[in-house]
């Protein structure tokens, strides 16, 4: 009997040829860290439990049966015992998810992996025909060289689970679309650092160190430099305006070659940012070789981009730029679909963008999961940023981090282009006193009432709003009149939220910002007199907070840091200010930098990876989405949604005409009748039904009140 893995059409393909093909791609993956034994061994038993005869007949009759194919293999490696047993929980996830170990109580319809050991399954012995247990004969590592072993160990099952997945479904797809697969996976590091060279040629005989662009030569020289050093972790601490965008790439491609790396991974924490840096790297290195990959991305619909939608997937491309969310949720993740990726991971160059930004309630997984890739995958690390956090004392080794700056300290002497000035305690009367002589000034509020609430009583010719109340589309287009009025020198006085803090390029006379975190404010600080051409005297940065009390969602802790620095007379602006302010902020987060106990998941060699990954969200579920229907292609959107349902590439459409509410914000729209929902199906997916809800100023009106009703 021949037994069968895959039909299609007239094509068939036995259990045994789909093994040794995933055996061999996931043996190959695994190599790149040096365990290619077991990733082959992972391939060879993931679906011998294809072998039983209920399985055959369904595959052969085309029934719509299911049938558990993955407990088999599971259970031939837990009887094997040893290092088997590690691999049990790859392949009994291999579909429906890494699972948790669960307890011995577990019956056998528990989802752990003690319920699956109890599962009676159908007889599959048939496969000891076919297929012999590849030997294993090297430990996955030395348990002496972690200083969590167990951790270790789990990260190293995750990996090894990211080969299976990707192994399968390559061999599936190679199979299913007879070899015509469309996949692009780019040019060599080697022929992107030359493109790059070329690229730079004309800036690297700059020796002028007493202007901007031989600074920015000065740090791009170093960083090239510094790329022919061995693998390890490296910090690119570079002032606003450094220029280390292009820097950081160019130390990236020099160390991938010099190292025999594959990729650079860019790990951004906006898409604003993203979106820009790709549109750099595009530029410099070909479009073919940068695949951007987070949540504002489609590649669905369109033919011409079916290499990058499929590249999406395993992120095999030379260059990948990405978000916080989208980097560090894969590597907690437990489903196939995000954990695909996750081998080729290892073997890159990995540059975090804004490091400051690493998210607090997680740092130590995320401090825990950037050790391992550095220690055991064969990754270098880079923290890049301005305002360099506090991270040595969280690292679990004794580590050095190399900076990549030359003369720090002098490049941000050299790179001060404004006076700081601290106004204290003021009224919204004092704060409009002063804008309204301003010319060109940018002030920024905590809270995007605040901003709506300022805006109103200043409003008039060249006054603008932004924030997150206003949908993307509509942000896109008060931007653009923003620059036009700021390059033509006309009165321009910007009201906003913290989102015109990064990846946004404005530059103000003067600007103006409530106390925030440290970083926050520095980055604020980075839209004044950004090109540098006024001298520093005639560009103020004035620092304030309100006579009142003001809930700022998770930002009390940062504000009170930044209050307590300023009471003892700290210079914030200076890298050691920023060194203490980070110092304190941590001490201060205690436990919560690891919020929901992810590192407790993985303890006694009993490791809970669906429960890790449905704690660890960085961004909480506490939003509501409005769709605001005012322009006619956001109106025709919307009747597609309505009569289509969900679509991964509708919805990201949709995201350009959307405003994220908390639900305290959300219930008094609701409560007012402005928002319905737009489908049964969407149940978090609202539609804006009163258009006077949503001004051209300023976007959805946060001034409506619980208990104001609809007149009709």
């Amino acid at each position: 009997m021949e037994y069968l893995a895959h039909v299609e059409g007239e094509r068939k393909q036995s259990v045994k040829e789909h093994l040794y093909g995933t055996a061999k791609l996931a043996g190959d993956f695994a190599g790149r860290f040096g365990k290619k034994e077991w990733g082959y061994c992972c391939g060879m038993l993931h679906d011998i439990g294809k072998y039983s005869d209920a399985f055959q007949e369904r595959i052969r009759n085309k029934s719509n049966r299911l049938v558990d194919h993955a407990t088999a293999g599971a259970k031939v490696c837990l009887d094997q015992g040893g290092c088997y047993s590690f691999l049990s929980y790859c392949i009994a996830g291999h579909h429906a998810g890494l699972p948790d170990y669960g307890n011995s109580s577990d019956s056998g319809s528990a989802r752990s992996l003690m319920g699956r050991r109890k599962k009676e399954i159908q007889d599959f012995t048939a496969y000891k025909k076919e297929i012999q247990i590849p030997q294993i004969n090297a430990a996955p590592f030395d348990p002496r060289q972690s200083p969590d072993p167990d951790f270790s160990l789990s990260f190293f099952i995750r990996m090894l689970y990211s080969c299976l997945v990707d192994a399968d479904f390559l061999d599936t797809e190679n199979f299913m679309k007879n070899g015509n697969a469309e996949r692009d996976t780019g040019e060599a590091p080697e022929i992107l650092l030359k493109r790059l060279e070329q690229y730079i040629a004309g800036w690297l005989s700059n020796e002028k160190t007493d202007t901007v662009n031989g600074r920015r030569t000065e740090i791009l020289k170093h960083c090239l430099s510094c790329g022919k050093l061995k693998r390890g972790m490296f910090q690119l601490t570079v002032p606003t305006g450094g220029g280390k965008t292009v820097a950081s790439l160019a130390f990236a491609l020099r160390h991938a070659v010099e190292n025999g790396l594959d990729r650079v991974i860019y790990v951004i924490p906006y898409t604003s940012i993203i979106e820009q840096n790709a549109d750099v790297f595009r530029k410099i290195l070909g479009e073919q070789n940068v695949l951007e990959n987070h949540c504002n991305v489609d590649y669905e619909s369109s033919e011409e981009l079916k290499s990058m939608q499929l590249a999406a997937e395993n992120w095999d491309k030379p260059v990948v730029v990405t978000t916080n969310v989208q980097f560090f949720e894969s590597l907690y993740a437990n489903k196939s679909s995000k954990c695909r990726k996750l081998h080729n991971i290892a073997n890159s160059v990995i540059i975090f963008d804004e490091a400051q930004m690493l998210p607090p309630d997680y740092l130590k997984p995320c401090l825990a999961a950037m050790e391992e890739l550095v220690d055991r995958f064969q990754c270098s690390i880079v923290l890049c940023t301005a305002t360099q956090p506090a991270l040595t004392s969280f690292f679990r080794t004794d580590r050095k981090i190399t900076e990549l700056c030359p003369r720090v300290q002098e490049q941000f002497r050299f790179f001060e282009r404004v006076t700081i000035q601290n106004m204290g305690t003021v009224t919204e009367e004092e704060l409009m006193e002063k804008l309204s002589v301003e010319k060109q000034a940018l002030c920024i509020v905590n809270t995007k009432k605040k901003a709506q609430r300022i805006f109103h009583k200043l409003e008039g010719d060249g006054v603008y709003h932004l924030s997150t109340s206003m949908y993307p589309q509509h942000r896109r287009r008060v931007l653009e009149k923003i620059r036009k009025r700021l390059s033509n020198d006309e009165k321009c006085i910007l009201i906003s939220t913290s989102l015109v803090e990064a990846g946004v390029d404005l530059d103000f006379q003067n600007v103006y910002r409530q106390l925030a975190g440290v970083d926050s404010m520095i980055q604020a600080a980075g839209r004044c007199n950004r090109e540098g051409k006024r001298n520093k005297e005639d560009s103020s940065v004035f620092f304030f907070q309100f006579d009142e009390k003001e809930y700022v969602p998770g930002q009390r802790l940062q504000i009170d840091v930044s209050k307590m620095l300023f009471s003892e007379g700290t210079d914030i602006a200076s890298l050691q200010g920023i060194q203490k302010y980070f110092e304190a902020l941590y001490h201060f987060r205690g436990e919560s930098l690891d919020k929901k106990k992810i590192l407790e998941e993985f303890k006694n060699k009993r490791y809970n990876f669906a429960k890790a990954a449905s704690d660890f969200k960085l961004i909480e579920e506490n939003t509501k989405t409005v769709f605001i229907p005012q322009e006619p292609e956001a109106a025709e959107l919307l009747k597609r949604i309505s009569c289509q349902g969900y679509t991964k590439s509708g919805m990201r459409k949709a995201g350009q005409y959307c405003v994220q509410l908390y639900e305290n914000e959300f219930e008094k729209f609701r409560g007012a009748g402005m928002v319905q929902l737009v489908s049964e199906d969407l149940p978090d997916f609202y539609e804006l039904v009163r258009e006077e809800a949503y001004c051209d100023d300023t976007g959805l009106d946060l001034g409506i009140d619980f208990g104001m009703a609809v007149v009709m």
